[in-house]
């Protein structure tokens, strides 16, 4: 066997192992690699591919940082969007951000499937903290569960689930009867929430009134006998989930443009506001950074006592009622 002198030997090693894998193999190799969640897979695949249509399909390793910035100017100014319109911050975002972390994923030298990231001057827009204002008032919330009460069990028990326990959407579609459990002492019921953001995993306590409506809920919509491991609490889509809500807003609170996601931020500012203490909420709202959490404690400052109450309680002599 002919020796290879060590000059080539050199060459050889430094060549690049990712010249082989095609842009779909490097695409599938992050999602498989990064994300676990299935909702944020098909969000960072449609993406991807947005950005892939974008640049004609040329190859992911010869991407430049103008196009990059271009792409995200288009979205700002609606040329890329798919309703054709300009695309709020946090939408823009979503369609920046998975680029962002394939690269970083991708350049890393334990993986050096790219050689440069062409998005580490790239900027995020930045998004307006709505969470301090998408919240329901305590009336707001009765209105709401009323009305899903009188259209059927289901669609109440959807609203219930939203705010007493503030599950993403996500979350709440993919229970199951199996991850409901007894604690040891057998007082309460817990709730295993598997289809968490990011593949995770947490436990999350479920209130008695809310069991026994479960219950009662199961037994309508099952066989007779103990219900099936695998009994899918609410067999809807999310997009389901989203119209029951918005177009229930849309009749008995006025002016809020409901979604989901409001009653998960209704959840957290009622939760602070009645005395649950910022570590209970962020563990069940399952958040890996108290940071995130702690947004809702400013708008329940605010809520108790702000600081023109502060002066007015200074002036309070002053000022007839």
């Amino acid at each position: 066997m002919r020796k290879v002198s060590e000059e080539k030997a050199n060459e050889l090693v430094v060549l690049p192992y990712s010249s082989g894998y095609s842009d779909d193999q490097i695409i599938n190799m992050f999602l498989v690699a990064c994300v676990r969640s299935q909702n944020t897979k098909r969000n960072y695949s449609r993406a991807i591919e947005r950005f892939r249509q974008f640049i004609s399909y040329k190859s992911l390793k010869n991407v430049t940082w103008q196009e990059v910035e271009a792409f995200k100017t288009g979205l700002i100014e609606g040329k890329w969007g798919a309703t054709g319109k300009p695309l709020a911050p946090a939408s823009v975002a979503a369609f920046i951000a998975p680029l962002k972390s394939m690269y970083k994923w991708g350049s890393d030298s334990n993986i050096d499937l790219f050689v440069h990231n062409p998005t580490t001057s790239i900027r995020l827009p930045s998004v307006p903290m709505n969470s301090r204002k998408h919240f329901l008032t305590k009336s707001e919330v009765g209105k709401l569960l009323n009305a899903l009460k009188r259209q059927n069990m289901r669609n109440y028990l959807i609203g219930l689930y939203l705010v007493l326990l503030g599950l993403r959407v996500s979350e709440l579609t993919g229970i199951k009867w199996k991850d409901f459990y007894a604690d040891s002492s057998e007082t309460s019921i817990w709730l295993t929430i598997n289809k968490a953001k990011g593949g995770k995993s947490r436990e999350v306590k479920v209130p008695n009134r809310l069991w026994s409506l479960s219950i009662r809920y199961v037994e309508a919509i099952s066989a007779p006998g103990l219900p099936a491991p695998e009994l899918v609490l609410f067999p809807v889509t999310t997009r389901q989930i989203e119209r029951i809500i918005r177009d229930t807003g849309d009749r008995c609170v006025t002016n809020k443009k409901l979604t989901p996601h409001w009653l998960r931020h209704t959840y957290a500012t009622l939760a602070l506001l009645n005395g649950a203490s910022l570590q209970q909420v962020q563990e069940t709202l399952g958040h890996a950074h108290m940071n995130t959490t702690q947004r809702y404690l400013h708008t329940v400052e605010q809520l108790k006592k702000a600081a023109p109450d502060f002066v007015m309680d200074y002036l309070h002599d002053y000022i007839p009622e």
